[in-house]
């Protein structure tokens, strides 16, 4: 049901949903050195996460907003020493 509810919401917006979620992009930062360095969330995708829920999408929080920025490539958290 929030799948279906939240592509209803992503075709009524009054801009692109790449261009919505690209404006909460963090600034670059060095990759982590440890998996304990990753974060679950971070203010951008804090921000996220209310921005898209005030435009009425459900189902969405700050951890699976930063997993969409990770998905997406808007973060890079391989670490250091990995050959990606």
């Amino acid at each position: 049901e929030a799948s279906i509810a939240n592509a209803r919401v992503a075709a009524d917006l009054d801009i692109g949903l790449d261009e919505l979620i690209w404006s909460f992009a963090p600034a670059a930062r060095p990759r982590p050195r440890a998996i304990t360095e990753v974060p679950a969330t971070t203010p951008e995708s804090i921000a996220l996460a209310k921005e898209l829920k005030r435009r009425g999408f459900r189902f969405v929080g700050p951890t699976t907003a930063y997993a969409l920025m990770q998905a997406t490539g808007m973060v890079d958290d391989h670490l250091a020493d990995c050959w990606v």
